[in-house]
């Protein structure tokens, strides 16, 4: 059996083991311990710790070995924290760029209030939880130490709407929220609607007291499930993207906020449902510009029901391919821009064209923030504040802010 040392973690929080044999990916492992075990495509499926890190503890939930939800809940929470950062760091030192320390906020135990669940129908009843790691199977949950209480306490309802409506091949996706309201839960890759599903899938609803249950675009409630956005409260669209936690979601705004306070006119790229752009619009004036009208109309709906709010306008823009040009930037005086995991390279070369003296970059994949951040820095912006944000407890995914002005 080869003995390996753990010289790191890499981005996905696998260990990466060093031998004579060469470099594997070990999962569930922290640098410095030495584990054994065989490589097979470059992976040690199941590493054995023979030394322990002294960052090594003992995970929290039954689940864990086998869920693939999280993968750091064997280490510190110190651990986890600093690793995080250095993660940011790392991958903005390798476009040259210098970041500052930067001020990191984790999101509480049973905080999530969005999760995407999977559920699939069997003889005995239904699976309903996270896929194992790498893997297509669906490890049953009885307990989570992520997710909010209510969300996890309606894990057997949930359980039982699967029963009602899968068929055995297929497997669905629910989209559950946890809101003021209760529970907004849509489900994609059920049944086809009919009467006799339509009277249970209500009826659990009910019973469930479920705020929205929403059936492959059906409607089955009408409870409007409100969210709180700054003053104003939005209606999502069923299984609308939100930030994870609340308590992530606030540290976002304020880093948004240190940002862009004072600026009199915001262009708020990727808007989604008005994450930003609602609360910002309490002291200035915002164009919104999402590619997907739903989340713009949601957005609009809850400003113009929101007394006191400056003006806000939309735009409906596929901003891949058809990015705000610097004459368009140019009318405001301030940009903020949360584009998705892949970054959004076409729309940066036109801000760093524009001269808009001050960026609020919201990201969610580090490498991708640093290709993104090395386009503006070529143009002369300068990083001069950065914050992490860990919404997503035990896991890889980080989430950061940067400040970027014009030199």
């Amino acid at each position: 059996m080869t003995q390996w040392t753990i010289e790191r973690l890499g981005r996905k929080g696998d260990g990466v083991a060093l031998s004579e044999d060469g470099r594997a990916l070990a999962p569930l492992t922290l640098p410095g311990e030495v584990i054994e075990g065989e490589a097979q495509d470059g992976r040690i499926a199941a590493p054995r710790i023979l030394t322990p890190s002294p960052d090594r503890i003992r995970p929290i939930c039954g689940h864990y070995r086998a869920c693939g939800g999280c993968s750091l809940m064997h280490a510190t929470d110190a651990f986890t924290t600093a690793w995080k950062a250095q993660v940011v760091r790392t991958a903005l030192a390798a476009q040259g760029i210098d970041a500052p320390e930067p001020q990191v906020h984790v999101s509480p135990l049973n905080s999530r209030r969005r999760a995407v669940l999977s559920g699939r129908r069997t003889k005995k009843g239904a699976l309903l939880g996270f896929h194992a790691r790498a893997s297509d199977v669906i490890v049953d949950l009885a307990e989570c130490h992520v997710l909010r209480p209510r969300i996890v306490a309606a894990l057997p309802l949930l359980r039982r709407i699967v029963v009602a409506g899968a068929s055995r091949a297929a497997e669905l996706s629910l989209t559950v929220i946890d809101g003021p309201a209760g529970l907004d839960v849509a489900v994609r890759g059920g049944k086809p609607m009919e009467p006799d599903l339509f009277r249970a899938l209500a009826a659990l609803a009910e019973e469930g007291d479920l705020a929205r249950l929403d059936w492959d675009g059906q409607a089955i409630t009408r409870r409007p499930p409100a969210l709180p956005m700054g003053r104003a409260r939005v209606v999502p669209p069923p299984g609308a993207f939100l930030q994870a936690t609340a308590e992530g979601q606030a540290a976002l705004l304020a880093a948004v906020r240190a940002t862009v306070g004072g600026a009199a006119r915001i262009a708020d790229l990727f808007a989604g449902c008005g994450t930003f752009t609602l609360p910002l619009a309490e002291d200035a004036a915002i164009h919104a510009v999402e590619g997907l009208a739903a989340p713009l109309e949601a957005l609009d709906s809850a400003w113009r029901a929101t007394s006191g709010l400056n003006r806000v306008t939309t735009e409906v823009r596929d901003l891949a391919r058809r990015p705000l040009l610097p004459d368009e930037l140019r009318a405001h005086d301030a940009i903020v821009i949360d584009p998705p995991r892949a970054g959004a390279e076409a729309q940066m070369r036109q801000i760093a064209a524009s001269g808009v003296p001050v960026v609020a970059a919201v990201a969610c994949d580090p490498v991708g923030f640093s290709r993104d951040a090395r386009i503006l820095a070529d143009a002369g912006y300068r990083l001069d504040r950065l914050w992490v944000v860990d919404q997503f407890r035990f896991s890889p995914h980080v989430e950061m802010v940067a400040a970027l002005t014009l030199r």
